[in-house]
């Protein structure tokens, strides 16, 4: 059996990973991506576990299971020796709203090991006038350590890496029996998927290595720090825009807004301004499977894409699920 797995961020690495472990008498697997360095955006995230109502499953057991999944798997990362290498590490900070009181977090509470109403002392920590707060403790993994460590436990069982562009499934049937479409954005062209749009996201890392914990204030407006000193500012959210250029005022609003909310920050150097588009898709997320029958052969394609901002974060359970489809309907296959 040869497997091709379409796409070289965190989606597709993770996939590629649960495939080494659950499908070990498989004869090759290739990661396969147009691009394998920083202009992925994967790169571009934070990489805080904070998933909120806005991620989902075609059900909410489904989306528990994926959650859950993918918390449990970071933080069996985060208590192994390959944590530091990783780059997946726990951190706590605060979540401040004006409209309610857990700011879409209820997939957090249960799940996090510390979750709790900010004090009324707490919810002055920061600049602006919060009505509701709250304290929890998380997981954080870093994108510029997790993607080069996936790709190094990868080599080391053997998978290979490709550094091509796929314009269609009909390129690989005949070559590989399996094809897990990690694609991410590239899905839209890929399958003709119109409920998959970009979201144009801005962030701003810059070196404050004092801070050590985070800090949202609403929706929009988020301090991360990350593992290595620097600290990850955001964001803003424009649906249906395909630009990556930087836009300044957008940079200027995101650091003004970080200012009020931690002033500590006025001193703190730019490293870098980035851009991404996050896949969002109508409905929900896309893991299933697909048969395709081309003049060159036929070939099964299991579909992993559509996590819009909660790449990172939902990657291990998408992956893990998308891996029990492909050893069920492999399992199918060979009965007939």
């Amino acid at each position: 059996m040869k497997i091709a797995v379409l796409g070289g961020g965190c989606v597709g690495l993770t996939t590629a990973l649960h495939l080494t472990q659950e499908l070990r008498n498989t004869d090759r697997i290739d990661v396969v991506a147009a691009s394998f360095d920083e202009s992925i955006t994967s790169y571009v995230a934070a990489g805080i576990f904070r998933i909120s109502s806005a991620f989902s499953a075609p059900t909410d057991q489904l989306t528990k299971k994926w959650i859950d999944d993918s918390y449990n798997f970071y933080e069996s990362i985060s208590r192994s020796a390959e944590a530091s290498n990783a780059g997946v590490t726990n951190i706590s900070g605060y979540l401040f709203s004006n409209s309610s009181p857990s700011e879409q977090t209820e997939w957090m509470k249960d799940l996090v090991p510390l979750y709790r109403k900010a004090t009324d002392r707490e919810l002055k920590l920061v600049g602006g006038n919060w009505k509701y707060g709250t304290f929890m403790t998380t997981l954080l993994t870093q994108p510029n350590q997790y993607l080069p460590w996936a790709r190094h436990k990868l080599r080391e069982k053997g998978v290979n890496f490709m550094n091509r562009s796929v314009e269609s499934f009909q390129e690989l049937t005949g070559t590989y029996d399996i094809i897990v479409n990690c694609t991410g954005l590239g899905s839209r062209q890929l399958c003709n998927d119109r409920k998959l749009v970009p979201i144009k996201g801005h962030v701003i890392k810059v070196k404050a290595p004092w801070l050590k914990t985070f800090f949202y204030g609403g929706v929009e407006t988020y301090i991360i720090p990350g593992t290595d000193g620097t600290t990850t500012l955001g964001g803003n959210r424009e649906f249906e825009s395909w630009d990556k250029s930087i836009c300044p005022y957008q940079i200027a609003a995101i650091r003004d807004r970080c200012e009020k909310l931690v002033p500590s920050l006025k001193k703190a150097e730019v490293v870098k301004e980035k851009t991404g588009l996050r896949p969002h898709r109508e409905g929900g997320v896309r893991v299933e499977v697909e048969r395709i029958q081309t003049g060159s052969g036929r070939a099964m394609i299991i579909h992993n894409y559509g996590h819009g901002g909660y790449g990172i974060c939902a990657a291990p359970g998408t992956s893990k699920y998308a891996v029990e489809l492909t050893k069920n309907a492999h399992r199918s296959t060979a009965k007939l």
